[in-house]
């Protein structure tokens, strides 16, 4: 069994962040692991508060497992602040993981700032250079690019862009834009198109980190780039489909439908 760790923000819902990321990688086989860099006080109607932790904490976090464990791949997701971002960077250079995907996290579907608008700099700066692959939604790969996106040529562009800041691939997720979910991944000089019929439902908390996690996963478990995202994408498209309406706002994917549905006993 492959060793995974996500170093994100923790999401009091159990939607998104270390709990998504946590839900994923055992839901593809593998063994997960955490890094805490912000606690958040959430439900599926939007983000209350958060409080950040502090970089010691985080490091001994990081460096703790990294002593032990043989770690096959890192997720790296909520990051808030520069100085968590300076020591998760100085961290992973240390260690280097076989595989890293970064999800640029900056802004939660309530419209909370998760990233600290001075960190995107060091974000860009510090992370993006690590990164096998880099997961942007299209707001997030506006923010890095400071162009806007509204198609898929668009979206090529800003790919090639964000190679351009270090990333060695970029996959920019197309869930915002109109029609089907088209996800546009550049790995290896070449563009690939990723599309699946758009789920009708409002129950989408947590898509990216679960996305990215899953990428993760297949990654450690011996996928190239272009497998591991397209085997991700099948696994969130499912999740979407079978999408738990719990609460008042926007519930959760769900992250265990496969195994649910096998065990679900006859009625």
């Amino acid at each position: 069994m492959k060793n995974l760790l996500t170093i994100a923000g923790s999401d009091s819902s159990g939607g998104a962040g270390i709990q998504a990321d946590l839900k994923t990688f055992s839901a593809l086989g593998t063994y997960g692991m955490s890094v805490i860099t912000a606690v958040t006080a959430q439900n599926t109607m939007g983000v209350k508060s958060v409080r950040e932790l502090d970089v010691e904490i985080i490091r001994d976090q990081i460096n703790c497992l990294f002593q032990d464990i043989p770690i096959h791949a890192v997720k790296v997701g909520m990051v808030s602040n520069k100085e968590i971002i300076d020591v998760i960077g100085e961290t992973l250079s240390r260690w280097q993981p076989p595989h890293l995907v970064i999800d640029p996290v900056m802004v939660s579907k309530s419209g909370c700032h998760l990233l600290r608008p001075e960190a995107k700099e060091e974000l860009i700066k510090v992370l993006l250079p690590l990164a096998d692959l880099v997961t942007p939604n299209l707001f997030e790969a506006e923010e890095i690019t400071g162009e806007k996106i509204t198609d898929v040529e668009q979206m090529e562009k800003a790919a090639l862009e964000i190679c351009d800041l270090g990333a060695r691939n970029v996959v920019i997720k197309g869930g915002h834009l109109e029609g089907d979910a088209v996800d546009v991944l550049y790995a290896k000089g070449k563009f690939y198109h990723l599309k699946e019929k758009r789920v009708q439902t409002k129950n989408t908390h947590g898509t990216g980190c679960t996305f990215s996690s899953a990428i993760a996963a297949y990654l450690a478990r011996g996928c190239d780039v272009y497998e591991a995202v397209k085997r991700a994408k099948d696994y969130i498209t499912g999740a979407i489909e079978h999408a738990l309406d719990i609460g008042h706002g926007v519930g959760p994917t769900n992250h265990f439908y496969h195994l649910y549905y096998q065990s679900k006993p006859e009625l």
